[in-house]
């Protein structure tokens, strides 16, 4: 019986002479698509057949692949997010394998440790793939550098175009498989005050959360956060922001009115916060105080901080910082510290 006459009539094909079922699945002929890509053996589906249903035991992943273990896309949010996704709506793009040349009948993975792993996570048995063997390390950076994410725009207009049609935040943050805090950060992009579209639209801040950061601060003080954006010099990152808020929290505070009387005792009673009440203290008390409320933004080894002036040093010449970005604490010299800026606090 010839090949041709196979390809024709699959009843023609004798049990022992089926394809091999490790890139199968345990898939029947008939379920998987392609009969003359799979009968002229697996190398057939790179040449324009369709996918293999490959065996998620048989699949290794390739050590020396150039992302690392700390690249955000294998972080336990973003694989746990791929991972409700795949359960949703399966594995939409195939992997890329090829033949493991130390253990016959299993593979490593070319394109796709993602997908790989959000499948396993999923509990999948099988995953879709194609067998490529004509590939080099180069190859996986390549396609790393080339591959496109959808920018938070292109994300923006995605949503916006669901709730035109109906669609709730829940649902839609179900459908792709991502929070609902996600949704509503995207959300706030599609409806951006001339200032802060502005340094959006021209790329100038394309961190999602730093524009929702913008976007607070802008309804509390728009002149300030307009003047602040209109500086073209001006850095706008996460701690240049929390800075930026931090100055306008202080900024902002209520002053008495200048020879204002005090509020009667009754009146105090009402609006008083549920604090022991202080009395005012003269002279260098007073100065004690300010200096302890002050706020003294610096710089340290380029990352933003602020002095910890009521935490008392070890020594003369250091003094305790807190990154603005991590929170961390530490005790450094004074000479390699750049002050950046210092809010008076209130006595």
């Amino acid at each position: 019986m010839t090949v041709a006459a196979k390809k024709q009539n699959f009843s023609f094909v004798p049990a022992d002479k089926k394809p091999a079922s490790p890139v199968m699945g345990g898939l029947g002929l008939e379920e998987m698509g392609d009969l003359s890509a799979l009968l002229a053996g697996p190398e057939a589906s790179v040449q324009g057949g369709g996918p293999l249903a490959l065996e998620m035991a048989l699949i290794d992943e390739d050590p020396h692949q150039p992302r690392t273990k700390d690249n955000p896309g294998f972080s336990e949010h973003s694989l746990e997010e791929l991972a409700a996704s795949i359960l949703l709506r399966g594995v939409k793009t195939p992997i890329s394998v090829r033949e493991n040349p130390e253990a016959e009948g299993r593979y490593i993975i070319n394109h796709g440790a993602r997908r790989f792993r959000g499948s396993q996570r999923a509990g999948l048995a099988t995953i879709p793939g194609f067998i490529d063997n004509d590939y080099n390390e180069a190859d996986q950076v390549v396609e790393n550098l080339q591959r496109n994410e959808l920018t938070a725009r292109e994300v923006a207009d995605f949503i916006g175009r669901e709730l035109a049609k109906g669609m709730k935040k829940g649902d839609i943050a179900r459908a792709i498989s991502k929070s609902p805090a996600f949704i509503s950060q995207h959300v706030t992009l599609l409806d951006l005050p001339e200032p802060l579209a502005q340094v959006f639209n021209t790329g100038r801040v394309r961190d999602v959360t730093v524009v929702n950061e913008l976007m607070t601060a802008y309804k509390k003080t728009p002149q300030d956060v307009t003047a602040w954006l209109g500086d073209a010099n001006q850095e706008i990152t996460r701690g240049s922001v929390k800075l930026l808020r931090e100055f306008l929290d202080v900024k902002n505070q209520p002053q008495p009115a200048p020879g204002a009387a005090p509020a009667s005792p009754a009146a105090a009673a009402k609006t008083a916060a549920p604090v022991a009440a202080t009395p005012a203290k003269p002279g260098k008390a007073a100065a004690a105080d300010a200096l302890r409320n002050a706020v003294v933004h610096v710089l340290h080894n380029n990352r933003p901080a602020r002095l910890m002036l009521e935490r008392r040093p070890a020594k003369q010449g250091v003094a305790w910082l807190k990154y603005n970005d991590d929170g961390q604490e530490i005790e450094a010299g004074l000479k390699s510290v750049t002050l950046v800026a210092l809010l008076e606090g209130q006595a």
